[in-house]
C-alpha cells in the first residue's frame, strides 16, 4: 500500500488559517447575540400605604417591589445604583455566580464598601451559563425588606426553554411587612438582645391581600413592574 503523502507546509498554513477564521466567526457570532443592558436604580425614600397606614420606606425607582430585570444568558448587565436615601446601601444579585467578578456581588463590607448617601456605584457583570428566576436585594442592614425585585434570565437568544414554553409568565415575590421602619426593628433587637419583632403581615408582590384592612380589590398578583431592554 502506498504511503499517504504528507501535507505540504502551504497546506498546513491554509488549514490553520481556516481554523482560526472559523473560531473568529464563532466568537463574533456569540458576541453579536449577547448584549449589554444598562439600568439606573435610584434608591430613595417613598411613601407607601399598607394596612391603613402610610409610612416612608426605602425603594428603588419609587417602586415596591422594585423593578423586575429580564436578560438573556450571556448578556452583560451594568446597573448604576444612585443612593438618595439616608442609609448606606449595597445591592446583591442572589443566586448569581460572580465568576472572577466577586467585587460585583454586593455584601456590605465583604466585597465592597457601602454606597454612601449622595453617592453612586455601577455594578457590571456578565450572566455566564445560568437560566431561571433569581432575585436581587439590598445587602445592607435590613433594607432588603423593601429594596428587592426579581431577576429573570432567559436562555441564550435562539435557544428554547428546557421545558414547554408557558402561555404566560409573571413573577411572584414574597415578602414581609412591618408597621415600623425595618432598620429600627433591627436596631432595637441588637440593643435588647431579643429576637426582632415578628412582621405584621406577609406580602405577595407588595400587597397584603383582600382579607386585611385597607387592601384594594384592584390589586393583582402580577402587577410587579417589568424592565426589558
Amino acid at each position: 500500500m502506498a504511503a499517504m503523502a504528507r501535507p505540504s507546509p502551504m497546506m498546513k498554513k491554509l488549514c490553520s488559517s481556516a481554523l482560526l477564521l472559523l473560531l473568529l466567526c464563532c466568537f463574533l457570532l456569540t458576541g453579536a447575540l449577547a448584549e449589554e443592558r444598562f439600568y439606573e436604580f435610584v434608591v430613595k425614600e417613598t411613601p407607601v400605604k399598607r394596612l391603613c397606614m402610610t409610612q416612608k420606606i426605602i425603594t428603588v425607582n419609587d417602586r415596591f417591589p422594585g423593578p423586575t430585570i429580564e436578560v438573556y444568558n450571556g448578556d452583560t448587565l451594568a446597573i448604576k445604583a444612585v443612593n438618595l436615601a439616608q442609609y448606606n446601601v449595597t445591592l446583591h444579585w442572589h443566586g448569581l455566580r460572580q465568576l472572577r467578578n466577586g467585587w460585583a456581588d454586593g455584601p456590605e463590607f465583604v466585597t465592597q464598601c457601602p454606597i454612601r448617601p449622595g453617592h453612586s456605584y455601577t455594578y457590571r457583570f456578565t450572566i455566564q451559563e445560568q437560566e431561571g428566576t433569581l432575585w436581587w436585594h439590598a445587602h445592607s442592614s435590613w433594607l432588603r425588606a423593601t429594596v428587592h425585585g426579581a431577576l429573570i434570565i432567559h436562555p441564550k437568544r435562539g435557544l428554547p426553554y428546557p421545558f414547554p414554553k408557558p402561555h404566560r409568565e409573571f413573577p411572584v415575590i414574597l415578602a414581609e411587612w412591618w408597621r415600623r421602619d425595618p432598620i429600627a426593628v433591627l436596631r432595637q433587637s441588637m440593643i435588647t438582645g431579643a429576637p426582632p419583632n415578628v412582621s405584621d403581615t406577609f406580602l405577595i408582590n407588595g400587597q397584603p391581600g383582600d382579607f386585611l384592612p385597607c387592601s384594594s380589590q384592584g390589586d393583582h398578583l402580577y402587577s410587579a413592574p417589568r424592565l426589558f431592554g
